[in-house]
């Protein structure tokens, strides 16, 4: 890499972890974080709720929680088959534009299974009546109400049922229940809301996305959305009246126009989760992780990422943690990094495991 593509990345790092807030967060709640992102990969709860954590100084994983079951933020499948956490303002819209992409693309899948639109058709029926007047039901409740329906729902046919159901936007997730995830119906959880024109959809897309992940490119937008390239190209010049474009190192980014100026330049560590934005919300990942160092983050290639460490906006290595018992309550993190560590990220270390810490087990805040 030349001199000036490295000096290229490393702006482009610097500048999405003011833009993702990490670096610097102006949210003043958990339901602020997730509208700023738009929508934050959450296949992994407890991870997904550290996401949105290190995005809020002083807040703990009971804060997160409980915006979650005062309906603030919700927990569905809007794009990608890969569930995320959404504002309640936000999801309607988002699931009326990217969702239906993704159920046609499913049809196959949901062919091999059996699950053709009467079987579809009878799940909706079903989980209609068995949810109404604010019920919320465990995944093995609700394969016990397909059992009941006659619908054979073990294994991936539970799954895409559920998964369709919320994309059309029947289902999302409520409050966990005894650790184990519920669902919920939509109308019931959320307000109704009046449907965006298409244009305006993919508008508020662009400058939403380039707004909490930027600098980004058409691609990175492409890969988080599942919109193709043609939709995508669209929402920019849609949005172009809030957008900037710039060119770094050779490559097309674009940003918010509000966007604050240069981030801080104080050195800072930062202890993140597995399937966190900073990494998942880009198809080119190279500003943020050496692609030499892909293999030990995400080992196998499988789509399972490891916690990372990060270092003025680069993967410096990863990190497991495990909740200490009996006399002594803590949490023990345990780093792995790719190269002994620089002088100052080992004394900035500490204070980022001791920030995951108080997260993990400080009780409740008084946010509001």
């Amino acid at each position: 890499m030349t001199p000036v593509a490295l000096r290229a990345k490393r702006s482009v790092a610097a500048l999405r972890l003011a833009s993702q807030q990490i670096s610097a967060s102006a949210c003043t709640s958990p339901a602020e974080v997730v509208a700023h992102l738009t929508a934050m990969q959450a296949q992994d709860y407890r991870g997904a709720l550290w996401s949105i954590g290190l995005r809020l100084p002083g807040s703990t994983i009971a804060d997160v929680e409980r915006a979650i079951a005062g309906r603030e933020i919700i927990r569905t499948w809007p794009m990608r088959g890969t569930l995320h956490f959404v504002a309640a303002g936000d999801v309607r819209w988002m699931l009326q534009l990217l969702a239906p992409r993704l159920v046609k693309g499913m049809a196959g899948r949901r062919r091999q299974l059996g699950l053709d639109d009467a079987t579809i058709a009878r799940s909706r029926k079903a989980f209609a009546k068995a949810l109404r007047d604010g019920l919320s039901l465990t995944r093995d409740e609700m394969r016990a109400v397909l059992a009941r329906a006659g619908i054979e729902a073990s294994g991936a046919r539970g799954y895409h049922v559920f998964a369709q159901l919320c994309q059309e936007g029947l289902l999302c997730f409520g409050a966990h229940r005894a650790r184990q995830p519920t669902f919920a119906l939509l109308d019931e959880w959320v307000p109704a809301a009046p449907a965006l024109a298409r244009e305006e959809a993919l508008a508020r897309l662009a400058t939403r996305y380039f707004r909490g992940h930027g600098p980004a490119t058409e691609r990175d937008l492409a890969w988080w959305s599942g919109l193709n390239l043609g939709d995508v190209r669209a929402s920019i010049a849609l949005a172009k009246s809030s957008l900037v474009e710039q060119t770094l190192g050779g490559v097309r980014y674009f940003h918010a126009r509000d966007a604050s100026g240069a981030p801080p330049a104080a050195r800072a560590v930062y202890l993140l989760p597995g399937f966190d934005e900073l990494l998942l919300g880009y198809t080119d990942r190279s500003a943020t992780m050496d692609p030499a160092h892909a293999r030990f983050v995400a080992p196998g290639g499988n789509g399972v990422f490891r916690p990372t460490i990060v270092s003025n906006g680069r993967v410096i290595g990863t990190w497991k943690a495990a909740v200490a018992k009996g006399s002594k309550v803590g949490v023990v993190v345990t780093p792995t990094t790719f190269a002994p560590l620089a002088r100052a990220d080992a004394r900035a270390l500490p204070a980022a495991v001791e920030r995951y810490e108080r997260f993990v087990l400080a009780p409740a805040t008084a946010r509001r």
